[in-house]
């Protein structure tokens, strides 16, 4: 569904992405790992057409994402970011409806809120946070209102950006179990950057290391822990001692 194949950016002499080819299929659950500063983020805004390659293709469905048209183009997507990035001036439902109350995807008032509890719901949260302000939440709370907001206009493809950052080992479990069974459940597409090896192995069916700005290697995640890759093993291992570098 997504292929990007020879994708280079550089921000001066900062040579970020060198050469990135990859191939997600419709309805898998990739994930990319890599250290920080490898230029996650930066492949997943290429992809979604915030940042502009300095070469390469990248095809969604076999189209140009740079010829897209823009509003339908990102109709097709859901976000969760890192730290949930909830709109503190708004209520839980409209943060949820956002999408669904302005744009191509306008809905009547009501009807958006509706929409916005049973999202709400299908995350694990009751009709009584709706009118409350993400002030309001707890982290753990706020990171599944960033998912239902994610999963409102029900999308093809979701980006998941460190999903579990910030939150404690029980309430990361509920996060990548939650990921798991909506993007089962949707037949989504997903794409998930984390350093959480934990993630990794609870919602990955392919995982892709990125570092030096290519993708290093890329398999099932059932594959993962018997790769020889020097990279990858000592990033999922969590070593010292390595080919990456401990000081960057």
């Amino acid at each position: 569904m997504i292929e990007l194949t020879g994708v280079h950016k550089a921000f001066g002499a900062n040579r970020v992405l060198n050469g990135v080819d990859l191939r997600i299929g419709r309805g898998e659950s990739m994930v990319i790992i890599g250290g920080s500063g490898t230029g996650k983020s930066v492949l997943l805004k290429c992809i979604l057409g915030l940042i502009t390659p300095d070469s390469g293709t990248i095809l969604l469905d076999g189209h140009d994402v740079a010829q897209a048209e823009r509003d339908a183009f990102l109709a097709r997507f859901g976000m969760l970011f890192q730290g949930s990035a909830l709109f503190d001036s708004m209520t839980v439902w409209e943060n949820v409806a956002f999408r669904l109350l302005r744009g191509s995807l306008k809905r009547p008032k009501p009807e958006a809120k509706e929409i916005a509890i049973e999202k709400l719901r299908r995350v694990g949260l009751g009709p009584q946070v709706a009118d409350l302000f993400p002030a309001e939440l707890s982290g753990g709370m706020q990171k599944r209102v960033g998912l239902a907001r994610a999963i409102a206009a029900n999308p093809e493809i979701i980006f998941f950006d460190e999903p579990t950052t910030g939150l404690d080992p029980i309430m990361s479990g509920v996060i990548n179990d939650l990921i798991r069974e909506i993007v089962s459940e949707m037949g989504a597409t997903a794409m998930t950057i984390t350093h959480d090896m934990t993630s990794v192995r609870a919602i990955a069916d392919h995982v892709a290391m990125l570092h030096g700005g290519i993708v290093r290697w890329t398999g099932p995640v059932s594959e993962m822990d018997a790769t020889s890759d020097p990279y990858v093993q000592q990033f999922i291992h969590g070593r010292a001692e390595g080919p990456i570098p401990s000081v960057r």
